[in-house]
C-alpha cells in the first residue's frame, strides 16, 4: 500500500494513480522512450538497404544497451525469442539496472524488419513494461487470431461471432454505415477467406505488409481512418499491443492459432484452451503498464527517423495505462553522439 506524506494527503490526485515502491514508477515513461529512440536510430541507418538481419541486429544492440540503464529489475517475457533463435534480448534475459520494481518486459527492436529493409511505411521500435508476472506467456503458440477495435464497440464485439455481425456492431457503435468501415489486415494468403467475408459484409479492407502492432494501435485510436484489425498475427505482438490498448481504451481479443500438430500439442501440454478467447486483461493483467514506440519509417502512427548533417530527429509515443496518458515525443539528437550505431 502506498503511504502518502502528510502534505500530499489533501491533493486532488486520485489515490489509484499513486505509485508504490513495488510498482513501475510514472517517471519510467521517458526512460523507455530513450530505449526505443536508440533502437530506431540504430535500425534506421539500414532503412532501404535490403538487409533485415543487419537492421534488426543494430536495433537489438542499441535497445539492449539502453535497457540496462533503466531503473527497474526486468525479465524479458517477450523477446526476440525462440522463433528467431536470438542471442540477445531472449526470453528470460534479465534487463535493467537491477534496482527498483520487478517487471515483465516485452521488446521488439524492430516491428517490421522487412518494412525497414525495403523502406516501406510503418516500421517501429517497440517496448512494453508491466508489473512482474502479469504478461501472458506466448511461448507455446507463435500466432493468434485477433480482433481489435476502439472504445465505442469494445463491449459489443466478440471474436466468436461471424465477421459480418462484428462489423455491423462496430458500425452501429460508431454511428456509421458498414460501407464506411476500414478493416486493417495483414497481406497473407491465409486471409483470403477473411477478406471475402469483410467485403461481402460491405466493409473495406486496408492491407499492411507487416507490423500489426502499429495496425492494432491504429484500430484502437480515433482519427486514424482504421476501425478494426482482424486476422491472424503474432501472439507476442498481440500482448505488446494489449499494453497500448490498456491506455487507449478499446479492446483486443485473441485466440491461439497453432500452425502444426506439434505446436497444438505443445499448447495443450502447457494447459492452454485453444477455443478460449483471450481479452485485453487476459493478455496483460496489470493495470499499471507502459508502452513506448519510436518510428523507424514513416507510418500511420509516427514519423520515421530523419538524419541530417548534424541532427537525428525522432518521433515517439509513450502510454501509461494507469492514468490513460498518451504522449507524443518529438526529439532532436546530436548526430555525432550516435556514431557508434551508424551504418559502416
Amino acid at each position: 500500500m502506498t503511504v502518502l506524506p502528510e502534505e500530499a494527503q489533501y491533493s486532488t490526485l486520485s489515490r489509484s494513480l499513486a505509485v508504490g515502491d513495488d510498482e513501475p514508477d510514472r517517471n519510467l515513461a521517458l526512460e523507455l522512450v530513450r530505449v526505443t529512440e536508440a533502437a530506431a536510430i540504430a535500425g534506421g541507418h539500414w532503412v532501404g538497404f535490403g538487409d533485415k538481419n543487419l537492421a534488426d541486429g543494430a536495433a537489438v544492440d542499441a535497445m539492449r544497451s539502453f535497457l540496462h540503464t533503466v531503473h527497474f529489475n526486468g525479465v524479458v517475457v517477450i523477446g526476440e525469442g525462440e522463433k528467431d533463435e536470438a542471442p540477445m534480448l531472449f526470453n528470460g534475459e534479465r534487463v535493467g539496472d537491477g534496482t527498483g520494481p520487478e517487471v515483465d518486459v516485452a521488446v521488439d527492436p524492430i516491428d517490421g524488419t522487412r518494412l525497414t529493409a525495403l523502406g516501406i511505411n510503418n516500421a517501429l521500435a517497440v517496448l512494453a513494461v508491466a508489473e512482474r508476472g502479469t504478461m501472458f506467456d506466448p511461448s507455446a503458440v507463435f500466432y493468434m487470431e485477433k480482433l481489435v477495435t476502439g472504445p465505442e464497440a469494445a463491449d459489443m464485439v466478440d471474436l466468436r461471432l461471424p465477421v459480418k455481425q462484428n462489423l455491423h456492431l462496430i458500425a452501429k457503435a460508431k454511428g456509421v454505415k458498414v460501407n464506411q468501415l476500414n478493416v486493417m489486415i495483414l497481406d497473407r494468403d491465409r486471409h483470403k477467406p477473411l477478406v471475402e467475408e469483410i467485403r461481402d459484409a460491405g466493409a473495406r479492407t486496408r492491407f499492411i505488409m507487416d507490423g500489426d502492432v502499429a495496425g492494432a494501435i491504429a484500430a484502437a485510436r480515433s482519427g486514424t481512418g482504421v476501425d478494426a484489425l482482424m486476422g491472424v498475427g503474432g501472439t507476442p505482438e498481440g500482448i505488446v499491443a494489449a499494453c497500448a490498448i490498456k491506455a487507449l481504451g478499446g479492446v483486443i481479443q485473441g485466440r491461439l492459432w497453432p500452425t502444426s500438430d506439434d505446436e497444438k500439442q505443445k499448447a495443450l501440454d502447457a494447459g492452454h484452451d485453444l477455443d478460449r478467447v483471450l481479452s485485453t486483461n487476459d493478455l496483460v493483467t496489470s493495470d499499471n503498464c507502459y508502452f513506448a514506440a519510436t518510428g523507424i519509417t514513416d507510418g500511420d502512427l509516427l514519423r520515421g527517423v530523419r538524419y541530417t548533417k548534424d541532427r537525428v530527429v525522432t518521433q515517439s509515443i509513450v502510454m501509461r495505462s494507469k492514468s490513460g496518458t498518451v504522449r507524443f515525443v518529438d526529439a532532436e539528437h546530436h548526430a555525432s553522439k550516435w556514431e557508434t550505431y551508424a551504418r559502416s
